[in-house]
């Protein structure tokens, strides 16, 4: 069999992207292998989902490292080099990571935004799309660079925004893409590292 990419996902809740990335590796075709999920916190449904599916769950807790997140980091950099990994996707990671840990993991982590970047970084874009009542939404998945949401875009998915959305359902339809761009994008990034 080909040699696939070890690839980590890092949660902080369900982890549904993560999910889609773990199905899509399903594939023998798939370039990347997710070996690892890490969540910072320990209560995190989606490290069961990964223990599930055969996959190392590990829970971080960010809160026993205090206000010391060079520390909290470390142990995850250490983790990933346990484990040997190669790219790690952060999907609904609600963590900010210092510009040392992604200078470590320059152009080997990615990340999935709710949003078509560079418009409506950072949270609440569902809510933000609908008052600046834009006609089209989406999500976008970029490599992530130490200034938030700014990092090369690898793929964009866009919706159209309805006359009758909420958050809610923008959401909902969001993350129908979200699900169809990350295993894309994840496909696209791990081929060009073969």
């Amino acid at each position: 069999m080909t040699r696939r990419i070890r690839t980590a996902v890092f949660i902080s809740g369900r982890g549904s992207n993560m999910q889609s990335l773990v199905h899509a590796a399903k594939a023998k075709d798939y370039p990347a292998d997710i070996v690892l999920v890490i969540s910072n916190r320990p209560e995190a449904t989606g490290l069961e989902f990964a223990r599930a599916n055969g996959i190392t769950a590990i829970a971080v807790d960010h809160k026993l490292y205090g206000k010391d997140r060079a520390a909290f980091e470390g142990e995850l950099h250490k983790i990933l080099l346990e484990h040997k990994i190669e790219l790690v996707c952060l999907a609904g990671f609600m963590r900010l990571m210092t510009a040392d840990f992604v200078n470590r993991w320059a152009g080997r982590m990615l990340n999935i935004h709710p949003a078509l970047l560079p418009a409506y970084k950072g949270l609440h874009t569902h809510e933000r799309a609908l008052a600046d009542g834009v006609a089209q939404h989406g999500c976008t998945v970029h490599f992530v660079v130490p200034e938030m949401d700014e990092g090369p875009v690898i793929l964009q998915r866009a919706v159209p925004v309805l006359p009758d959305d909420t958050p809610e359902t923008l959401s909902a339809r969001v993350l129908e893409q979200e699900h169809i761009a990350y295993p894309a994008a994840l496909a696209q990034v791990a081929k060009s590292r073969l």
